[in-house]
């Protein structure tokens, strides 16, 4: 089967909604057993019934990946009766506002969890993939790394860390065999999103939704599997000569907008 997952183990962190969920359920029917670490545990033990109920493989473990101990102690556990092949960086949150509007509380709150919650995941899986001399690290970054987007200071600049922490990485450790590159999505029509929406905009929901999906040049907004799709080719035998890369994928915004 090509893209097979069979025999691995994948760590998605954030992976019980939105596009850590997709992520999560693409690779278990691609035969990965699926670790979700979220801080969300009924979303968590849903995806893994999901997932289980469709002859799958996963587990669940509540964690805040701003935890550094707590990220140590899951794989820990999970390398116990597993092998760690491949870890998702995919939990992430938003803040909208230019830097006026951005508070210090609101800078730590992202740093903690964008690009610390990035950091201990590495930190952690690294003495097991340098170990074993392979494994695979998909960080989820944004346009928001690569472009300006107004009214994003606080959450570019997390994901700018992300973007330049995957090359670090990926040159770092390149001899050990471990592969690290980033996927940097355009805007994905998830649970997120809608919720924005429907808080931000109650009375104008449909004309916004439209207003928004028209960003892109392609004419709507991405998809969660479609993004899923793409780490599950990175994450794969197939891609073994990829590291250090980014992937914009993005229905053409960073290089079609304004041509």
């Amino acid at each position: 089967m090509i893209f097979s997952l069979k025999g691995k183990t994948a760590i998605i962190t954030g992976g019980g909604s939105g596009i850590g969920k997709a992520i999560s359920t693409t690779f278990a029917k691609q035969g990965a057993h699926v670790c979700i670490l979220d801080f969300n545990e009924d979303n968590g033990n849903a995806t893994v019934s999901e997932i289980e109920n469709d002859n799958g493989s996963a587990s669940f473990y509540k964690c805040d990946v701003a935890n550094q101990d707590r990220m140590e102690e899951i794989l820990g556990e999970i390398s116990k009766n597993n092998s760690i092949d491949i870890l998702i960086n995919n939990a992430g949150i938003a803040h909208v506002g230019n830097i006026e509007n951005t508070n210090s509380e609101d800078l730590d709150r992202l740093y903690n969890v964008n690009i610390k919650g990035v950091y201990n995941g590495i930190k952690a899986a690294i003495p097991y993939f340098k170990k074993q001399k392979s494994g695979v690290i998909i960080n989820m970054a944004s346009i928001a790394s690569s472009v300006g987007i107004n009214d994003r200071f606080a959450y570019s600049m997390t994901k700018g860390a992300v973007l330049t922490m995957t090359y670090s990485v990926a040159k770092d450790y390149v001899a050990d065999g471990i592969r690290c590159n980033c996927i940097s999505p355009a805007r994905v029509h998830t649970p997120f999103v809608d919720g924005f929406i429907k808080n931000n905009y109650p009375d104008n929901q449909e004309e916004m939704f439209g207003k928004l999906s028209k960003t892109q040049p392609i004419g709507r907004m991405g998809k969660p599997v479609e993004i899923a799709n793409l780490a599950l080719y990175l994450c794969s035998d197939e891609a073994s000569f990829i590291t250090g890369s980014n992937f914009p994928i993005d229905g053409g915004f960073v290089t079609l907008n304004g041509n």
